[in-house]
């Protein structure tokens, strides 16, 4: 921590410097006033404002989080047996141990961000304070709301699994699809509520001129909480997650054997990772689309260019601006009826075609949840855009709803593109599977990378399809209302992405619960307790099945290793469709004109790339080391030669070690970025917007091969283990080296490139103006300062980092 404290200092002295030499700033997010919205609609006969829309909103709301609290209390009562509930309570409290540890190092990073804010809005732009103050206070939310909603999802995630674990007892393998998909329906409801009730909070309550300036911070403090958990936690998962699968090999155990003192922590991984990191990046992603779509809607809705070259207002333009914010909240409101109604509906379908079945496929369920949702809300999409804006112009009601239907139609088509590579049942596992049959772990990796690659191409060719179909439609007519039409396209294509949003967390959060229930079952030891049968018929009312709990549970973590797989590549599409549209908004705020005949965008572009790959790399790093330092102390303190699981106190030090080199590799990560980001504002303008522009690009297509090629290697050892049943042979050896690959490519580097994407883009607003308003000289100096530092947490990431010499010895 005393490094923390040396950085803190040396950024805040930095700031003090800069501040001296640093002029008024320009037009800024803190000079964009939110219009009234209390314009008039006619809904069904009845007359009511914008604003009164929005109260009857956070009704919904309220009754949507209502929903979440009834199930998670739900499935609290579920009973189970005590040997299960113990081992999911010790889960739960060495999770809980994690997450105190991560709040302590998003208080250091807020004040980063923090010193950003104060020193832009008070010293650059004479803000008030209590304005100021404000601001701080809605960065402050935002990660408090990250945090919050992440809490909630590991707490239910870790009742559900112990109960998922009983269920499987019972013999049916309906019960074992169905609670996992609860419990990710309630986090999922909570989840947005939770978001829209803070978003409209500031659209009532906040003044106007305060709004713009107020959500960007707000974003900019859940974008910091989710990059946290999600590098932190993909991190911690992947350490663990080696060191629990190593010893498969390298003692030919089971993977959840009770002996290992790697498989709590390995548990605790999968809520730190798999729950925790989602549910924060699932909460910064909604917010940060809403806002790049507010920011651009209040640059370029209801404007116009004048005839020398400036822009203005369109008469009517006030009226255009809020028409579409209550429009754009109002459908996001109707995403948690449009959700629930269509889980309600597959959930009584699914009951009446598996309910009594022994055998069924775990993805179908979910699928059939995710095409039902999809077409739902494309219907309602027309409906409500009809009714809220048909007034608006005779076409622009049914062009802004296919606009949108694109990017729900992704949120649908991606995942079954995802599929085609990372199911148990795809020809590329399969692939893998008997690359490894022939030649081991070599054609197993080269197999998986084969796979990633081809898998970034097609989803690249379906958002692009997409996206065009989008810019087809915004450039016949969209132009008489906006400015740019194409780039709001964009923007709600990314909005359409989301327009499920409950369902695409419930589905994603599905995996670590199907997951964590196969290692309580095994953790629990309940086969080996004298008397069990008869105290579960005397006590629950049923005779348990152990062997068909074992199979369902296998067969269940495949399902939830493809969908926590698809949900992967909407959440990135979403982060680099809508940074696209909050890129738009620096580039009309700075007026810029980027042409690929200026030096300084090609560097841009360069750049952009070369941190991408660094940040794959020092991710990985963090991985690699840290499992080094657990499959160490795992292999010396591993007693096979009792039945007994193994101890607490070795337990926790594994967690240590995990969490350790996780805030280790995140802090070192996080000062990079947060001086690469300043700095190359600093340089030069065109060279940041290009920076982030190209740091969209490669993320997306570095994001999405790493996720489905570790995806395709983690569902090919399960196909060795559950479909083959070859535990034990130099396939599954083979199989699991291949998973050990994939697992920092699909959990850690993949999935924290989403986050970093945003919260670069969303910093860049703040950081762009700060070097714009500096003189040349001043600014270039910061640069350098900025560049300096960011150079030495890249050397940190690997040369502190690495595994030395000496301590093979």
């Amino acid at each position: 921590m005393s490094a923390l404290k040396r950085l803190k200092s040396l950024a805040l002295a930095v700031f003090m410097a800069a501040a001296a030499g640093i002029s008024q700033a320009q037009a800024s997010e803190i000079d964009l006033n939110i219009p009234s919205l209390d314009v008039g609609y006619n809904i069904f006969g009845l007359s009511m404002t914008g604003s009164e829309i929005l109260m009857y909103g956070l009704g919904i709301c309220i009754l949507g989080m209502l929903f979440g609290l009834y199930e998670f209390f739900k499935i609290k009562k579920i009973p189970a047996h005590e040997s299960m509930l113990n081992v999911s309570h010790t889960i739960y409290e060495t999770c809980k141990t994690y997450m105190k540890q991560q709040s302590k190092l998003l208080v250091v990073l807020e004040l980063f961000i923090a010193a950003c804010i104060f020193y832009y809005f008070y010293y650059l732009n004479a803000t008030p304070m209590p304005k100021v103050l404000t601001i701080l206070m809605w960065s402050v939310l935002g990660i408090l709301g990250s945090y919050t909603v992440a809490w909630f999802g590991m707490r239910i995630n870790t009742y559900a699994n112990s109960r998922t674990a009983f269920l499987s007892l019972q013999g049916k393998a309906f019960p074992v699809m169905s609670l996992p998909l609860r419990s990710g329906m309630s986090i999922g409801v909570l989840l947005i509520c939770v978001e829209l009730i803070m978003m409209i909070i500031i659209l009532l309550w906040v003044p106007r001129e305060s709004a713009g300036a107020c959500f960007i911070g707000f974003a900019i403090g859940e974008s910091l909480g989710a990059a946290a958990l999600r590098i932190c936690g993909g991190i911690f998962t992947k350490i663990a997650d080696i060191g629990a699968d190593l010893m498969k090999i390298i003692f030919k155990i089971d993977e959840d054997d009770a002996r290992n003192p790697g498989v709590i922590a390995d548990c605790t991984g999968d809520n730190a990772g798999d729950s925790v990191g989602p549910t924060a990046d699932g909460f910064e992603t909604y917010g940060v689309t809403g806002v790049a779509l507010i920011s651009f809607i209040v640059l370029g809705a209801g404007m116009m260019y004048t005839q020398n070259g400036e822009l203005a207002l369109m008469s009517g333009g006030i009226d255009i601006q809020a028409r579409l914010i209550v429009w754009i909240f109002a459908m996001r409101l109707l995403m948690i009826v449009t959700s629930l109604v269509s889980y309600a509906l597959n959930n009584g379908l699914s009951k009446l075609l598996y309910g009594n079945k022994d055998e069924f496929d775990f993805e179908k369920p979910l699928t059939s949840l995710i095409w039902l949702t999809s077409v739902i809300s494309i219907l309602v999409t027309f409906g409500v855009s009809y009714v809220m804006i048909g007034d608006m112009g005779a076409d622009l009601w049914w062009k802004l709803s296919v606009i949108i239907s694109c990017g729900t139609l992704a949120a649908a088509l991606i995942p079954e593109f995802t599929k085609i590579f990372t199911s148990p049942k795809s020809k590329h596992v399969n692939e893998i599977v008997n690359a490894s049959r022939e030649a081991g772990a070599s054609l197993n990796i080269i197999s998986g990378i084969v796979a990633g690659n081809f898998s970034a191409f097609w989803q690249g060719i379906v958002m692009v399809a997409l996206m065009a179909i989008a810019y087809v439609t915004a450039s016949s007519g969209l132009d008489a209302y906006m400015v740019y039409p194409s780039v709001f396209a964009f923007g709600l294509v990314a909005f359409g992405m989301l327009g499920m949003g409950p369902v695409n967390i419930a589905v994603d959060s599905y995996g670590p619960v199907a997951d964590n229930a196969q290692s309580v079952f095994e953790l629990s030891q309940i086969e080996n307790i004298r008397g069990i049968n008869k105290t579960i018929e005397k006590d629950f009312g049923f005779k348990p099945d152990f062997e068909k709990g074992k199979h369902y549970l296998e067969a269940n973590d495949g399902a939830g290793n493809t969908f926590k797989a698809t949900a992967k590549p909407v959440l990135i599409g979403t982060a680099v469709i809508g940074a696209a549209t909050m890129i738009f908004s620096i580039i009309l705020l700075l007026n810029l004109k980027l042409s690929l005949l200026d030096p300084e965008v090609l560097f841009g572009i360069i750049l952009g790339g070369a941190v991408i790959y660094w940040f794959s790399g020092a991710s990985m790093q963090a991985v690699s080391t840290g499992a080094y330092r657990a499959v160490d102390f795992i292999k010396k303190h591993i007693k096979l030669n009792t039945k007994k699981a193994a101890s607490v106190e070795d337990s926790k030090e594994v967690v240590r070690i995990c969490t350790l080199y996780a805030q280790k590799g995140m802090f070192n990560i996080f000062v990079a970025i947060f001086s690469f980001t300043l700095a190359f504002a600093c340089f030069d303008p065109n060279l940041f917007a290009s920076y982030l522009i190209s740091i969209a690009v490669f993320g997306l297509f570095q994001a999405l091969y790493m996720a489905n090629a570790g995806g395709a290697w983690d569902n090919a050892k399960k196909v060795v283990e559950v479909d083959l049943g070859e535990k034990g042979t130099e396939l599954h050896a083979a199989s699991v080296v291949g998973d050990t690959v994939g697992d920092p490519y699909k959990d850690t580097s993949s999935v924290a490139l989403n986050p970093i994407i945003k919260f670069t883009t969303l910093f860049g607003l703040l950081a762009v103006e700060i070097a714009v308003s500096a003189p040349r000289n001043v600014s270039l100096t910061l640069g350098a300062v900025f560049m300096a530092i960011a150079l030495i947490f890249v050397w940190r990431s690997f040369y502190a980092m690495r595994i030395k010499v000496e301590e093979q010895a």
